[in-house]
């Protein structure tokens, strides 16, 4: 096999981005693993042994014949690029060539290859500037071991200046796992000190696999959407006529997709935004635009102070990409960000929305255990039956049936029941409708209010009511939010707006004042229209403040307490 690993031209080295950054185990880790994925790997096996500063990553990944090998680790060699024109359509993870001959800067470096139509594998050791000093043959199976020991050996201060052997270790395990859920089909073994300490097992989506990362989310606690989306309308990916386009230019550049899982705001969030992670093509970034993006999808689902779990993956051309932007190939340049800024929150509101895909669906297995054991325990429901409707369904199959304490609807689908929450849904209802339409009425005779401060007069005013002085500390009110016009206590509802806050929360203020009240009897006609109106809301899951507004009981969860399981001759003591 020819060598495919070969030195860039002195024109492209001087368009990249300065110096590979070897800084920690974690970083080590990180360069290798991208190694042995661009190879092709499915099995990835990481030893650490941080005391002795030792790193090896072995892989089952195409290899490397013996021209590869003694190339490998001089400066700016790789098989990845070849001219500064591959700068800006690059596909793979690695593309400098730098991080071996770091390495060989650094530490003692020993790579064992053996390609996959080779019959003999080699073993190369490396000197101080990426020279091979030590050649033979050696027995290996296919694919590649990389082992660097003695990590910063000839420079004490670099060992001195990094954390803990403990937080290394942390970071080496983010490392893994935030690279393993970009490539889901992977499996990784990692070991400690000849110790197995963790792995991961190959799963066919990242939703899948992030229980395997974040121990505290459950599979039913996720939605996964992936979208397949046209190139940016701006683009010259996008224009026929285009200079870059070809014959074939459909087969070279073709859509992007966009995959997300989000965790459900009802079911999971966080106490800081640590778990909004994005990536595009396969790799980790930072992007804070779109990082804020996601945040904001999920403004006013979540309840105060917490945060989304969502991992965006991004599959796009990668002329849309500047990699070449820091040397950690973490921060980007991405052309057209507000058309995927665009395509990003739309890809969250259908994950949060509830239709026939996803309406039968698990729950916290605590939270339906918990209304199990209180239903064993107690047995007195105030279970009001309406006379059903046969012909009144909603879109997605959910029926009322009943209404409990004048306070939560049952709803009946075919795979169990619903109990919804009829204040807060109706909240996310109103809420929606005013963030669609913010809308002002007049109001005659004027509402007059009492001893309001100079800061809750602006506050008002910002907010977009007509209000004026009416004499010695009063003020009349000329219009008010349409929601509030037919209400007894606007005036306590206009006081309440003036208390602070952006527009957004005057709007949930609204929202919540007019909602209907919990213990409010509803007839089934009023409480169909509710189920209706609130499922087709963007984010029906939770009301404005983050609370969850309905718990579903599977049939099956039903059928175990009910024990409906048994034999007919057991359940009699036969």
């Amino acid at each position: 096999m020819a060598s495919t690993i070969q030195a860039l031209p002195t024109e492209v080295v001087y368009l990249i981005t300065a110096g590979e950054v070897i800084d920690s185990l974690a970083s080590v880790v990180r360069e290798l693993v991208e190694n042995s994925l661009d190879a092709g790997a499915t099995r990835i096996v990481v030893s650490l042994w941080p005391l002795q500063w030792r790193i090896r990553v072995a892989d089952n990944g195409c290899g490397m014949n013996l021209d590869d090998l003694q190339q490998a680790a001089t400066a700016h060699s790789t098989s990845k690029i070849r001219s500064s024109e591959d700068l800006w359509k690059i596909n793979s993870l690695g593309f400098r060539g730098e991080a071996l001959h770091s390495l060989t800067t650094l530490a003692e470096l020993e790579i064992l290859s053996r390609p996959t139509d080779g019959k003999l594998g080699w073993r190369v050791v490396y000197g101080d500037g990426g020279k091979a000093i030590q050649v033979e043959a050696t027995a290996i199976a296919p694919g590649t071991v990389v082992t660097v020991s003695h990590l910063f050996a000839n420079c004490s201060s670099r060992r001195q200046g990094l954390p803990t052997t403990a937080q290394q270790m942390k970071a080496v395990q983010a490392t893994i796992g935030q690279i393993a859920l970009c490539h889901p089909q992977v499996t990784w073994q990692v070991w400690q000190n000849d110790r197995q300490w963790f792995t991961i097992y190959p799963a066919c989506t990242a939703g899948k696999l992030l229980p395997q990362i974040l121990s505290q989310v459950r599979p039913g606690d996720l939605e996964e959407v992936k979208l397949d989306l046209p190139n940016p309308p701006n683009s010259s990916l996008s224009t026929p006529n285009s200079s870059l386009s070809t014959p074939n230019s459909s087969l070279l550049t073709p859509n992007s997709s966009l995959s997300l899982v989000v965790g459900l705001p009802d079911r999971c969030h966080r106490r800081r935004p640590d778990w909004v992670r994005v990536a595009i093509n396969r790799r980790m970034v930072k992007s804070p635009e779109l990082e804020q993006t996601i945040l904001s999808a999920f403004h006013k689902t979540l309840p105060r102070d917490r945060y989304p779990v969502c991992f965006l993956h991004l599959a796009i051309s990668p002329e849309q990409i500047n990699w070449n932007r820091n040397p950690a190939k973490t921060e980007i340049y991405l052309n057209e960000i507000n058309y995927w800024q665009e395509q990003i929150t739309q890809g969250i509101d259908q994950a949060l929305r509830i239709n026939s895909a996803n309406l039968k669906e698990s729950v916290h297995t605590s939270r339906v255990s918990k209304l199990l054991k209180a239903a064993e325990a107690k047995g007195n429901y105030n279970f009001n039956p309406q006379n059903p409707n046969e012909d009144s369904k909603t879109p997605n199959s959910l029926k009322a049936i009943a209404q409990v304490n004048n306070t939560y609807i049952v709803a009946e689908y075919p795979g169990g029941m619903w109990l919804v929450e009829q204040h807060i849904a109706h909240e996310r209802i109103l809420y929606e409708q005013l963030c669609d339409k913010w809308q002002f009425v007049p109001v005659e005779p004027a509402i007059i209010l009492y001893q309001l401060s100079p800061a809750q007069v602006s506050q008002l005013q910002r907010i977009g009511l007509d209000i004026e002085t009416f004499g010695e500390q009063l003020w009349a009110v000329r219009n008010l939010p349409a929601m509030l016009q037919q209400r007894e206590d606007c005036a306590e509802a206009i006081l309440e707006l003036s208390l602070g806050g952006d527009l957004q929360t005057a709007q949930v203020a609204v929202a919540c004042r007019s909602a209907i009240r919990n213990g409010t009897p509803m007839n089934l006609q009023e409480m169909q229209k509710l189920l209706d109106d609130w499922q087709r809301t963007r984010n029906p899951r939770t009301c404005p403040h983050g609370r969850p507004i309905y718990l579903s009981l599977e049939e099956s969860a039903l059928a175990r307490f009910f024990r409906r399981n048994w034999v007919i001759g057991k359940s009699h003591g036969i």
